[in-house]
């Protein structure tokens, strides 16, 4: 039983110890036979075989000789499509807050601190003491992110259907979000649509 745990002690020493440098290889030699010594030491159904046949990942052991799973990319964007949407969505959201929230359109709603900034594809909205607004698009997962002082963060995606940016958990439109928080913050019916 002592030549059993031996192995399990050297693991459970070298885990507990980051090895120096000059160590590695030694180090690393000593790891490797120690876990082939608990894979390989016992095939009885003992203490050692638990130990080294417990699995950690409650999905089922992966078979390497299937392809991967197949994916839809008819409702994936392509990138350049993905671009012309983004950008038109944060061109037109950044006119309209300017518009609504502006000094130079006339001040249709009073916001005492407020800022608009468009820079590095990023759209930010600062209302003061009411909190800022981070909108940005997101390439890789052909999104549009949201940093919501009032709700948090969102990640929104384009539905060919609807023709709007929605979140998928809840469904919600990026308009209709926006619209909704704008007229909890700042007291109006604010129109974005």
């Amino acid at each position: 039983m002592a030549s059993r745990l031996l192995p399990l002690r050297r693991l459970s020493r070298l885990l507990l110890l980051k090895p120096p440098s000059s160590n590695f290889r030694t180090s690393s030699s000593l790891l490797l036979e120690a876990s082939r010594s608990l894979h390989l030491s016992d095939t009885s159904h003992g203490p050692l075989h638990w130990i080294a046949s417990r699995s950690f990942c409650s999905s089922p052991p992966l078979n390497l000789n299937e392809g991967p799973a197949a994916i839809d990319y008819s409702s994936v964007l392509q990138e350049d499509e993905f671009h012309k949407l983004a950008d038109s969505t944060i061109h037109d959201l950044q006119e309209k807050f300017e518009g609504l929230l502006g000094q130079e359109y006339g001040d249709s709603v009073q916001v005492d601190g407020f800022d608009i900034d468009y820079g590095n594809e990023v759209l930010t909205l600062k209302l003061g003491d009411l909190g800022t607004y981070v909108l940005n698009k997101q390439t890789p997962n052909r999104q549009i992110w949201l940093s919501s002082p009032v709700s948090g963060p969102f990640r929104f995606d384009w539905d060919r259907d609807a023709e709007a940016w929605i979140y998928r958990r809840t469904k919600v439109k990026l308009l209709t979000l926006l619209e909704s928080e704008m007229e909890q913050l700042c007291g109006e019916a604010i129109s974005l649509s």
